[in-house]
């Protein structure tokens, strides 16, 4: 039962990973995975049976994510924008109890009391998040990728600046590619790749899997060093990575809002009923992340 419950974590991970503002990250810290992820990626190869026990089913939840979702993110935040913003605002926010509870016990471990250096840590990063939302491209690229030598290095590059911000908490992996100009040629790319798996059109498929080996080749490559990084931090300056986390999170939501011009649907015709429903689905997903964050999850140490 945990392994299912970890693809479901893993599915809710993969659909994070492609809304524009939205971190993967933050959603494996609201979900109460991350420390075991990072610690089963950074320790793959000395410790891979206990690692599989934690990224099999997440990475198979996170494809679910990805894979199908990228059908339904263009429809949702076309047609019903801010319900969907603050659906993810509740299921990242649902994550902060559990948070703040883990930042007391690093303090208690070092035995060190709030100072001025956690509140400069959590500015920084506050302020980091709240510049690349600003930075955000105005004119989204959606058009087909070509196979060629100087596309094939720029993903392989792409991936791997993506998949450190899939795994840092509070920094969306699909903002970067939106500043990059990628968001939407990556998520057409993916979509076309899985149509023609379909209908087993095979040139499509080659095609579209020359584009998307470079970019997961360097995700992969970018997930496991960023982890090397973040357990180091982890075991040094516990709480002054919390504090930045906090940055991190906290500033989310205006990350969210911001970059999928949520608001603009308050001076459309359905103006209240999106609110009344977004606040709904805000509570809702608070909750289902407040209460999937205490489910416990395999041991991978």
């Amino acid at each position: 039962m945990n392994y299912f419950w970890m693809i479901i974590k893993g599915v809710m991970m993969g659909i994070a990973n492609i809304v524009p503002g939205v971190s993967g990250g933050t959603m494996a810290i609201s979900l109460g995975i991350y420390d075991d992820m990072i610690y089963a990626i950074s320790h793959l190869i000395k410790k891979w049976k206990n690692s599989l026990k934690i990224l099999l089913p997440l990475g198979i939840g996170l494809a679910i994510g990805v894979v199908f979702f990228s059908y339904a993110i263009e429809f949702l935040l076309s047609q019903y924008t801010l319900p969907t913003a603050l659906a993810f605002i509740g299921l990242i926010l649902g994550g902060l109890p559990i948070l703040f509870q883990e930042f007391r016990a690093a303090m208690k471990q070092k035995r060190v009391n709030l100072n001025i250096t956690h509140i400069v840590v959590f500015l920084i990063f506050f302020i980091l998040v709240i510049g690349m939302s600003l930075m955000q491209e105005t004119q989204a690229h959606s058009a087909g990728l070509e196979v060629n030598l100087s596309n094939i290095v720029l993903l392989f590059f792409i991936g791997i600046v993506t998949s450190a911000t899939m795994v840092v908490p509070g920094i969306s992996g699909s903002l970067i590619l939106m500043v990059f100009g990628y968001y939407y040629s990556i998520i057409n790319t993916v979509t076309s790749f899985f149509d023609a798996l379909r209908i087993l059109n095979w040139e499509s498929l080659i095609y579209n899997a020359s584009l998307l080996f470079p970019f997961g080749v360097g995700i992969l490559l970018g997930v496991f060093l960023i982890s090397k990084i973040i357990e180091y931090l982890f075991i040094h300056y516990p709480s002054l990575t919390y504090s930045g986390i906090f940055g991190l999170i906290i500033a989310s939501p205006f990350a969210i809002i911001y970059n999928t011009n949520a608001l603009a649907d308050l001076s459309s015709s359905n103006a209240i009923s999106f609110t009344s429903i977004g606040i709904i689905l805000l509570l809702i997903a608070f909750y289902l992340t407040y209460r999937l964050g205490k489910v416990k999850q395999p041991d991978s140490k």
